[in-house]
């Protein structure tokens, strides 16, 4: 088991996590200001859209869960963005045919949602003005932050993956690469236009981005490349408050939002899993069970998650009991199954950030443009690129995620939180696509069964399934494959093979996780390894 890498971050009043230490900071010092852990959150956010563009950005979707004090519970926000009211099946079949959604270009963009999710959070939690949760952000996006080496190393990845389409590459240059190449690492980054777009919400809220001249440009930007989204689709758009699911594990109760995230295949892995000694069993074993519930949870994922305004997914059923038990019924401890199927047949990057505040006020949220920077559409003269998570659309007409007009495609990012005999113990996520649920499960087995510290349970080493059906219509690669990330042991590699799993050693795709937990009124705080980012609490 690798170390961690630094000790668990202590604070009787506030806590922050997040994936860039410029970002933490801001949170604190917004707490120490006088904000909510919702203000603290908002600003953070917007600094990591800034310094962290290869995760996130205005231009990108939201979703959150929030532990109220005041009512003593959970409320979840999903401010993910919808299709263009012009981009239907037969819109999207005339360009690109039977195949998939492209992952570039005006064809992989969906409404931002992030913006309008600021203002609802803000709205019923914040204190501070949306200029004041901005106002850091601004100032840095004028005068340049230098910019550490995982992001350094992402963002040169995503203008060289780029390059390889049919874009407005003098647009992304202009402001990810203004001197010609992506900052190398521990150097400024300005991006004087995205303070100027930061300043119109400030001043303006939600309605400056959404009816403004931002909206403008989002559409002027769009058709000039043969888009389809208007300023009234922007106009149009809406977040929820909804209610997150739940389910038991080890004696506490894990919370996660419903489709058309994919937060249920958490759920139902946990479910699976609560009928295993998980630490009783080898590490081998351990991870071989995992493994199996989390293909049986991912057939599910591809069958059934999509946009509940127009597909009603089975969630009841799918966390039954009776269903529960039927699914881990088909995991054999010894062998890897063959072939799974959807048990019920009815009809990416990110940012990760967490902050409490002294009322005990707690907030798990996630943002993301989906992959990497997200679509290449940079919007004329903003500062920001648009998200690419209209790729995750179906093109199957009879498939619940199939794209259609208005619609929300089916969404990766997950924020999550975890509560102890009716009280917030553990506010936590960890970036990376599909990553994300399976890296939910690791990390509270790694608190609940194998007794590690929450710093700890970070940094320990990872396996990653990949191969499972898909959202968007693709079936199964066979059995697919076990990635194991450097600090598994020979054993454990020979011990999966032995049982019929593709093991492959990988050293990248594993997420990045922060957490804040709650133990009798002190939090501790975590970020990991893998990540440039850290906690603070004072």
């Amino acid at each position: 088991m690798r170390p961690a890498g630094r000790s668990v971050v202590f604070g009787a009043n506030g806590m922050a996590a997040t994936a860039h230490p410029l970002a933490t900071l801001t949170a604190i010092e917004i707490l120490k200001s006088g904000g909510t852990a919702v203000d603290a959150a908002i600003a953070a956010n917007a600094m990591l859209g800034l310094v962290e563009p290869t995760g996130c950005g205005i231009g990108g979707d939201l979703f959150a869960i929030v532990w109220d004090p005041s009512a003593c519970s959970l409320v979840g926000l999903d401010a993910s963005g919808r299709a263009p009211s012009g981009r239907t099946l037969e819109s999207v079949r005339a360009q690109i045919g039977e195949r998939r959604i492209p992952r570039v270009g005006p064809l992989s963009v969906t409404v931002p949602g992030a913006v309008d999710g600021w203002a609802m959070l803000g709205e019923r939690y914040g204190r501070l003005t949306m200029a004041e949760r901005l106002a850091p952000a601004i100032s840095v996006a004028r005068d340049g932050a230098p910019i550490p080496a995982v992001i350094a190393r992402q963002w040169a990845a995503n203008l060289e993956a780029f390059s390889g389409f049919e874009l407005d590459h003098a647009a992304i240059r202009s402001v990810y690469a203004p001197g010609g190449a992506a900052p190398e690492a521990g150097r400024l980054f300005r991006n004087p236009a995205l303070a100027a777009t930061y300043e119109l919400i400030g001043r303006g809220g939600r309605s400056a981005f959404y009816e403004g001249s931002i909206a403008e440009a989002i559409e002027r930007t769009m058709v000039a490349l043969g888009g389809d989204l208007l300023a009234s689709d922007v106009a149009a758009h809406t977040s929820d408050w909804v209610m997150p699911w739940s389910v038991g594990y080890r004696g506490i109760e894990v919370h996660e939002l419903g489709p058309n995230t994919q937060g249920i295949a958490a759920l139902q892995m946990l479910r699976m899993l609560e009928g295993f000694d998980l630490r009783s069993m080898s590490e081998v074993d351990a991870i071989h069970v995992s493994v199996e519930a989390k293909r049986l949870a991912f057939e599910d994922r591809a069958r059934h998650y999509a946009d509940p305004a127009m597909y009603q997914a089975p969630v009841e059923r799918l966390l039954s009991n009776e269903y529960t038990d039927a699914r881990r019924a088909l995991i054999d401890a010894e062998r890897v199954r063959e072939e799974v199927s959807p048990g019920l047949m009815e009809q990416g990057d990110t940012t990760y950030l967490c902050v409490a505040d002294s009322d005990e006020m707690i907030v798990s949220l996630i943002q993301s443009n989906y992959r990497g920077m997200g679509s290449g559409v940079v919007v004329d003269g903003c500062g920001f690129m648009l998200q690419n998570r209209g790729e995750l659309f179906a093109t199957d007409p009879l498939h619940p995620n199939c794209v259609a007009p208005g619609k929300r495609p089916f969404h990766t990012i997950i924020p999550a939180f975890a509560t102890r005999d009716g009280e917030p113990w553990l506010a936590f996520g960890l970036m990376g696509g599909a990553m994300q649920p399976q890296g939910h499960v690791q990390i509270l087995q790694h608190l609940l069964d194998f007794g590690l510290d929450l710093q700890q349970a970070g940094d320990a080493p990872r396996w990653r399934h990949e191969g499972s059906s898909e959202p968007t219509g693709e079936g199964a690669d066979g059995i697919g494959r076990v990635h194991l990330e450097p600090g598994f042991s020979e054993e454990v590699e020979r011990g999966l093979v032995a049982k019929g799993h593709r093991v492959v050693r990988s050293t990248s795709g594993f997420g990045g996780y922060q957490a804040i937990q709650n133990v009798d009124g002190i939090y501790g705080g975590a970020s990991e390894c893998r990540k440039d980012g850290c906690a603070l609490g004072y």
